[in-house]
């Protein structure tokens, strides 16, 4: 056949032209003429990409690399293709970049290179602004039924706080506190997500228990998702007692043993046994004193069946019930005594 381009009458033809004049124009692979360019946070190097900004651990020659390749287009007709990529030179933002591309094309072997341009567009990503600017989700609020936090509470709740966010803020952004405020009622604190202001939710209830109620509201519209953006506050309340405080539940002297996010545990003061309250049951609890109205009394007397002692507050005798936590109290021994609805209790 013959060949328009080149004459030739003898050589084997790709469409209808010669291969020679065919593997003349061909390309290896296809580029944009146009700079490429890249939308790179200035905070946080995570780059807008498909429509979405991602943050894949990589530093900016990393991203150039990473961009030339997904934007080399390999023609179909080749094989074993290798590619060579490199950054000749860094203008401010701009790469010039060279690529040398060594590839098999209908059994012949080529060697090409190309030349192109990747420009990093430094910008702020949406969560990084939301960051600079103090955006906030969720108000956790901190607070105790009829009582002030104490310090120790103060100090240890904002331990978990800080942690909790240090932990998170690796994978997310948005997972950083942006206000706190410490009022007469108790502490706020301003988180930058739902997700990161849930898990520390969970984990302030796995250490102080106690009531969780949300209230959200929505505020607006998020301009890059087009989804609402809603702000929530979530009230944790803390109960009004302590471990080794005493409260009364059903109509019993308890005092509490533990507290977690599930439950209550406290020991029945007249049998001993091991009493477990849900928080959903909690609201009937009673509080009646703490370790600091436990008083001390001499044991007087004991039979089979009764233990005497002394009230501490009047001297006189009183008999209590002799329980199996008690067989091991001997005459003149000194006691610590709880006494509640005008009824002392022996602490174990």
């Amino acid at each position: 056949m013959f060949c328009p381009e080149c004459g030739s009458t003898n050589k084997k033809m790709v469409g209808n032209i010669c291969k020679d004049c065919f593997l003349k124009d061909f390309q290896i692979i296809n580029i944009p003429l146009e700079k490429l360019i890249i939308s790179v946070c200035a905070h946080c190097n995570s780059h807008y990409i498909n429509g979405k900004w991602k943050d894949i651990g990589i530093n900016q020659e990393q991203l150039i690399y990473q961009t030339l390749k997904d934007n080399v287009d390999i023609n179909e007709l080749v094989k074993n293709v290798e590619l060579d990529l490199d950054i000749v030179k860094m203008r401010g933002s701009i790469a010039e970049c060279h690529i040398i591309a060594d590839a098999e094309v209908l059994g012949e072997s080529i060697n090409q290179e190309y030349y192109t341009e990747v420009r990093l567009n430094q910008t702020v990503c949406p969560n990084c602004s939301k960051y600079n600017s103090g955006y906030y989700e969720v108000v956790i609020q901190l607070r105790a039924d009829n009582r002030d936090l104490i310090d120790e509470e103060i100090v240890l709740a904002d331990t978990i706080i800080y942690e909790t966010l240090k932990r998170l803020f690796k994978k997310s952004r948005m997972a950083y506190i942006a206000q706190r405020s410490e009022l007469k009622e108790g502490v706020d604190y301003y988180i930058g997500s739902q997700k990161a202001a849930r898990k520390l939710v969970i984990n302030l209830r796995k250490q102080f228990g106690g009531i969780i109620k949300e209230s959200p509201r929505l505020i607006g519209q998020d301009k890059s998702t087009g989804k609402g953006l809603y702000r929530t506050w979530i009230s944790i309340r803390l109960p009004e007692y302590h471990v080794d405080d005493f409260i009364e539940y059903q109509n019993n002297i308890l005092q509490v043993k533990s507290i977690d996010d599930n439950k209550i545990l406290a020991t029945n003061l007249d049998t001993g046994n091991i009493t477990k309250i849900l928080w959903k049951d909690s609201d009937t609890i009673k509080f009646h004193k703490n370790m600091k109205d436990v008083l001390i009394t001499t044991i007087t007397s004991k039979s089979p069946s009764e233990i005497q002692i002394l009230d501490p507050e009047t001297f006189q005798p009183v008999d209590l019930p002799l329980t199996n936590n008690m067989n091991d109290l001997s005459i003149g021994s000194e006691v610590k005594v709880i006494k509640i609805n005008k009824r002392l209790y022996i602490l174990s």
